[in-house]
């Protein structure tokens, strides 16, 4: 007994005791830790990356190189991040048919089995942004006034005020934003392609961005109605302003001449 008072009173017990305790909580935790579906988790994000390799090198390493580090073709890819993949290619601009100023949307070509695994070896090259979640896109319950004001302020010079698009210079435009999915909408403000500026969410928020989504969900829907009238192609208030200048007081102006004109004829007579 004398013995054992003795070694509990040595002054490295303590430091003994504690490493005891770390290894049996190791022990267990090791034991007990779902440490098979992490390994699973693993093993189909490298499976995606491989079968995202094999993909890329067949369609689009030709203009992008084969280790996605651009070409005379065609930009580097190294921190796109899988969201500009997801866009690109789930709207079927990518692989893109010829080069062109633009490259124009067109029928998707993979599937988004395919979108995902290229996406995934696109995103191992570098860091960049990642493709949003439902509940990042979703526009229920948003601030439809507030993305109006936001679109305008931000999208309406390229977009034009409901979304209709326009002509950029040099043979570029700004698509039609009708009928473009939620999810594509927001890669497009995330990553920014083409000719369009980026508005990450340190910029512009994800709420910001909902917002705009269900005000152009809103300007575009039903199209039986149009509480403002007949909105000549969207242009804005200054293309209408000016179409109801020149054909409304210019027709204002030929009747007040075909009027002067048979008063003077009917005075004669």
């Amino acid at each position: 007994m004398k013995k054992l008072s003795a070694r509990r009173r040595h002054p490295l017990a303590a430091v003994v005791v504690l490493l005891l305790a770390l290894a049996a909580t190791g022990g267990l935790y090791a034991a007990f830790a779902p440490a098979g579906k992490a390994q699973a988790d693993e093993t189909a994000q490298s499976l995606a990356i491989e079968e995202g390799k094999k993909l890329y090198a067949v369609g689009c390493a030709s203009c992008h190189g084969t280790g996605g580090q651009g070409s005379t073709d065609g930009p580097s890819l190294v921190g796109v991040g899988s969201a500009a993949v997801d866009f690109q290619v789930s709207t079927g601009r990518m692989p893109a048919q010829q080069p062109g100023v633009q490259v124009p949307k067109k029928p998707v070509i993979y599937d988004q089995a395919q979108i995902d695994q290229l996406a995934a070896y696109i995103a191992s090259l570098g860091a960049g942004p990642a493709v949003p979640t439902e509940k990042q896109y979703d526009p229920a319950g948003a601030n439809i006034a507030r993305g109006g004001e936001l679109f305008r302020n931000n999208c309406a010079q390229c977009h034009n005020f409901t979304g209709e698009g326009g002509a950029l210079t040099n043979g570029k435009y700004a698509p039609n934003l009708e009928g473009v999915e939620p999810k594509h909408i927001y890669e497009a403000m995330l990553t920014g392609p083409q000719n369009m500026p980026s508005f990450p969410d340190s910029t512009m928020p994800t709420k910001e961005k909902k917002d705009i989504i269900a005000y152009l969900q809103h300007v575009n829907g039903d199209k039986s109605t149009s509480p403002g009238g007949l909105k000549l192609g969207g242009l804005g208030p200054v293309s209408e302003g000016l179409f109801g200048w020149i054909f409304g007081l210019g027709a204002l102006i030929a009747v007040a001449v075909w009027v002067a004109a048979h008063t003077a004829k009917a005075k004669k007579s």
